[in-house]
């Protein structure tokens, strides 16, 4: 094993805890909004740091060209889908959470 095999697995194993905390996050926190914070953030930190490590493991520029592409994507449609459910939110009269 090459030592760009060892760093891509390093960011893949790195970017699997984010996926869980998000997880975790969606289901603990108290209200759509913490919700929606804790899946775009830690989602987006996760599946960059995969997809950085896929890349060092790639053999072809095509390949890491399509890999970005698609963390492109996913981000341009997780901001979005976050702000449209958050808007629908706030339409709706939904209170933000507060410390009792």
């Amino acid at each position: 094993m090459d030592i760009l095999h060892n760093a891509g697995m390093f960011f893949i194993i790195l970017g699997l805890p984010f996926f869980l905390s998000g997880t975790v996050g969606l289901l603990r926190f108290p209200d759509i909004f913490t919700r929606l914070h804790a899946l775009t953030k830690a989602d987006n930190v996760g599946l960059g740091l995969i997809i950085f490590g896929l890349a060092l493991q790639s053999d072809s520029w095509l390949m890491v060209a399509r890999l970005f592409l698609i963390w492109l994507l996913v981000l341009i449609a997780s901001s979005a889908s976050c702000h449209l459910v958050a808007r629908c939110a706030m339409q709706k009269k939904i209170q933000p959470w507060s410390r009792p």
